[in-house]
């Protein structure tokens, strides 16, 4: 019996922080460049009201485009002392199922250009990817729905020669 509250304590420990994985910015960058599938990186925190907004359809969305391949990735950039209890509290509020990692820099100046040159550490921010069309834009704002939509679509599109 003692064994069997042992093992199930330490399923839940695993279970309630593997959910949620640090990552530092070179393994995100393996992960963008090495996808075969078109990709969607919504960088938010659990702080910022527009994320908060954006990030129901963006799930809607990648599960309307799965058949197509698309993915999404949630990449918290929470301070410290949110990971995981806090990130993970709200992933269950809004009943997040896309895949969530927490981003472990805290140098905006050297994790943000790895991701675009353009970005100031602005949140919301939305990287789409598809390696195989050749096709990679970058926002640095909250994303309407309606262009998540019509980014989509792009970013499915064949490379134009």
């Amino acid at each position: 019996m003692k064994a069997f509250f042992i093992i199930s304590f330490l399923l839940f420990a695993i279970g309630a922080g593997a959910q949620i994985k640090a990552i530092k910015i070179t393994e995100l960058e393996k992960r963008i460049k090495e996808s075969r599938t078109p990709m969607i990186v919504n960088f938010w925190a659990t702080y910022c009201v527009p994320c908060i907004e954006e990030i129901p359809y963006f799930q809607e969305m990648a599960k309307k485009y799965k058949s197509k391949g698309v993915s999404l990735l949630l990449v918290s950039l929470d301070l410290k002392a949110a990971y995981p209890a806090k990130i993970d509290a709200m992933a269950k509020r809004l009943k997040l199922t896309a895949p969530i990692v927490w981003l472990n820099e805290t140098n905006a100046d050297y994790f943000c250009p790895k991701v675009d040159s353009s970005w100031s550490g602005g949140l919301p921010a939305s990287l789409f990817v598809n390696n195989i069309a050749g096709y990679r834009k970058f926002y640095e704002d909250e994303v309407s729905k309606r262009t998540l939509e019509n980014e989509i679509q792009a970013m499915l599109e064949p490379k134009q020669n």
